[in-house]
This record gives C-alpha cells, structure tokens and sequence, in this order.
C-alpha cells in the first residue's frame, strides 16, 4: 500500500489535533510542536487516543506535556546510572583480563575463548575501527611512543576506547572464570550479566536518541535470577519494561555507588508525577515492599 500523507505545517498539525479533541492554547501547542515533533510527541499521546483517532474525553495538552518531560527526566536519570556501571564492569573486566594475560591479552584469540574465530575476527577490527578514529591523547601519546612495536595499545588502554557494544562483546568473549568472577560481585550467574549488560546497551542506546522508556515494552528481555527470593517475594520482578530495568540498576548501583543519591532521585522523581500511570512501566501496585527497593 503507497503511504499517501503528506507533510503538514505546523498549524496543521496544531489544527489537526484540536479537531480530534484535545484541549490545549492553539499558539501553545503550536510552540511546543516546534520544540518536539509531531512525531516524537505522538508516542505520549497514543495512550489518550480513541479507536478513531480521536482523544478521549478530558485529554489535554498538558496532561501529554506532563508524561514527555516525566520520561525526559527518566532517561537522564537512567544514562546516569548505566554510566555508573558501564564504568564499573569496564574496570573489573580489564583489571581482571590484564593481570590474567598480560597488557595485551586480547590480541590472542585463544585468551578470548567464548568468541567463535570469526567473532574474534570482527572484534579486533572494530577496535581497530575504534581506535584509529580516537583523537584521545593518550592515544597519540601511545602511538609516537610505542607504534614502532605495538599496533595497537594495552587493555588499560583500549577498553577505554570501547563502546558499550564492543564492551559487552568482551565480556562475552572472556573466560568462564572471569565473567563468573564480575557476574559474583551483583549476586548472580555470568548468563544473568550477560543479559543485564545488553538490556542496558539496548536502554543506553535509546536514551541516546531520546527515544521515549515510560510506557515502553522491551524487545529483549534481562533475566531475572531464578533462585533469588527478593526478585520474587513478596514482590514479583517482571522483566518486559523499565521497572525490571531500573531494578536491576537499583541492585547494582547499591554496590557500584551507593552514596550517588540515585534511589533516592528516582523515588522523588516517581512521587513528583505519581498521578502518572506508573503500571504502564511494569510497576507493581506494592513495588515498594521488594526488598531490592527497600
């Protein structure tokens, strides 16, 4: 079927909407359709809307403002601590791989044993992508130094380098004992962090394109430990949108950071926009009585 819409201006759009019922300053609306498209706006609306496109009774323009900048404050507030950890594991990962192997470890494929040989193959060459796009000075600083040997720079070196992806492909690739060493630090199995750090990738990747976490349901899926009763009693932890996700943070920001404020900021955050449908996010009525959040 050919896509027939054409594009609107924004008094079209600002029109458009009033038509279909909701209730807002025609000039206001029009402003805040310059700031955030109409396109970007319509995923907080949605929840408002009738089968026939037209909003439910009593839908207004600063109800849908209310949930788009509730999710902004999320997704900064979630960047800060997946920053928090992404850190953490780049630390423990590299400081464990490198008194292991040696600084640099990871240029034998054999140190990297859950890599298959075409795996390891695209691994070095993203590095290789990452690290002759760097304009880091430590960087510049290794290749005059040491380039006439080394092509490329020690863990230490070029972890810090790494996206989050590549990271997580590391972690994937290390030895059983290591990724068991890191995953026993947060109380669960390396299959358990493995699934944590790509959901957090996933996450990390669409706060990074602002892209909307407050009624959202993930297309995959963290793990949830299986034999740990705080992630079932009294409270059930679901893994399909964000309050599994900041669970899970919340777990492993208490060991990573525990003086950073974070709980502390979300908790406030949640009661300021408590009229907010927080279920939309997974969050259980008595949320509160799990002891991970206690």
């Amino acid at each position: 079927m050919e896509y027939t819409k054409p594009a609107l201006t924004y008094e079209q759009q600002a029109d458009q909407l009033i038509a279909r019922g909701m209730g807002c300053d025609r000039d206001e609306l029009i402003r805040c359709l310059k700031s955030v498209s109409y396109y970007r706006l319509s995923g907080y609306w949605f929840p408002f809307r009738n089968d026939d496109s037209s909003f439910k009774e009593g839908t207004t323009l600063t109800k849908v403002w209310r949930r788009y900048a509730f999710d902004r404050r999320l997704r900064l507030l979630v960047l800060d601590a997946i920053e928090r950890v992404e850190i953490c594991v780049r630390t423990e990962l590299v400081y464990r791989l490198a008194h292991a192997q040696g600084a640099f470890g990871y240029q034998n494929p054999s140190n990297l044993p859950g890599f298959a040989p075409d795996e390891y193959e695209k691994f070095v060459s993203r590095l290789k992508d990452e690290h002759e796009n760097s304009q880091e000075q430590f960087i510049k600083h290794f290749t005059r130094s040491y380039g006439d040997m080394h092509v490329l720079p020690p863990y230490w070196m070029i972890t810090e380098l790494m996206a989050f992806g590549t990271l997580l492909r590391l972690y994937r690739g290390s030895p059983k004992p290591i990724k068991r060493e890191i995953a026993a630090r947060f109380g669960v199995s390396a299959v358990v962090m493995e699934s944590w750090l790509k959901t957090l990738n996933i996450i990390r990747n669409i706060c990074a394109h602002h892209g909307r976490l407050w009624n959202r349901e993930l297309g995959f899926k963290p793990m949830i430990p299986r034999k740990d009763k705080k992630w079932h009693e009294p409270v059930v932890v679901t893994n399909n949108r964000i309050f599994g996700v900041l669970t899970i943070l919340k777990c492993m920001l208490d060991d990573v950071a525990p003086q950073s404020g974070w709980t502390g900021r979300l908790l406030e955050l949640l009661d300021d926009c408590s009229d907010l449908p927080h279920d939309r996010m997974g969050f259980p009525d008595d949320w509160r009585e799990c002891p991970i959040w206690k």
